[in-house]
């Protein structure tokens, strides 16, 4: 059994989105072919409101879905299609843009606001397909327990048991991983796969020779291996876990809007100046 080995370790940059809302982007478009179907990764984490409540005022999106996972805050988010509601401790909201949206997501003053908004890129020939939500709630995502450590499955499987959701277009697995100090996990993987992770709180061993412990709020990127070998360090490890088949298709990116080329971006942006963006 081949045990997967790191390919590459991304660090991301502190940056200011929306209305001026402090995150770290982790992935972007530099990393899209390495990382691809996964598109852009943020991660934000902090006790401070005013680092977010200016949250993200009414923009588009076309082309992607949005996968937003909190494990502790609250964000009140409504769209141009009647949606409306709150993704609070524990919760994740699973946009799928498609033809094309406008929403708003509005984070609201917490004790800690701590998660990710992942954006998966659609294949070309779901790019337009129509707009829908997926509210999961913290009592739908299963949880299993074993040996020091605690998984959540939010899509996808683990061990023949089913997430909260499978994935419409792109058959996401999505985990969130927590390990005691020392623990050890080993997940069977599947081939074709492009599969990463991205460290939340505390440090851990990805190579069963490693003694170099890679650190929280970094991503790391796994070439292809029939096993995920991971071992927690004395300070315990978070992790939330991505894996998706590659695409492999052009992509043409204009902001909230992912494409496949320059031609769908313009025609997406004149509608968007028309007021005809919205099917």
């Amino acid at each position: 059994m081949k045990t997967m080995t790191i390919r590459k370790v991304v660090t991301g940059s502190a940056q200011y989105d929306g209305a001026g809302v402090k995150l770290v982007r982790v992935i972007s478009a530099p990393d899209v072919k390495e990382f691809d179907p996964f598109l852009m990764l943020d991660a934000f984490d902090s006790y401070d409101s005013s680092d977010y409540t200016k949250g993200f005022p009414w923009h588009p999106h076309r082309g992607i879905e949005t996968v937003t996972y909190l494990i502790s805050g609250n964000i009140e988010h409504m769209d141009n299609i009647g949606n409306k509601g709150n993704i609070l401790d524990g919760c994740c909201q699973w946009m799928t843009a498609g033809s094309g949206i406008l929403h708003q997501e509005m984070p609201l003053p917490s004790e800690r606001m701590l998660g990710i908004q992942l954006w998966l890129n659609l294949p070309q020939k779901n790019k337009m397909a129509t707009p829908k939500y997926r509210d999961i709630k913290a009592n739908m995502i299963p949880k299993i327990e074993e040996d020091g450590c605690s998984i959540k499955i939010i899509s996808g499987d683990y061990k023949g048991n089913l997430g909260a959701v499978q994935g419409e277009y792109v058959k996401m697995q999505f985990l969130d991983v927590d390990m005691k100090p020392g623990a050890q996990w080993k997940l069977q993987t599947i081939k074709d796969k492009n599969l990463f992770i991205y460290i939340v709180d505390g440090e851990g061993l990805f190579e069963e020779s490693d003694d170099n412990p890679i650190s929280s709020k970094r991503a790391v990127l796994f070439n292809d291996g029939d096993e995920l070998s991971v071992r927690a360090t004395g300070k315990g490890l978070r992790f939330f876990l991505f894996a998706g088949v590659e695409l492999n298709e052009p992509i043409a990116w204009g902001g909230p809007i992912v494409m496949n080329t320059q031609e769908e971006l313009k025609v997406a942006f004149k509608e968007i100046d028309d007021g005809t963006f919205v099917k």
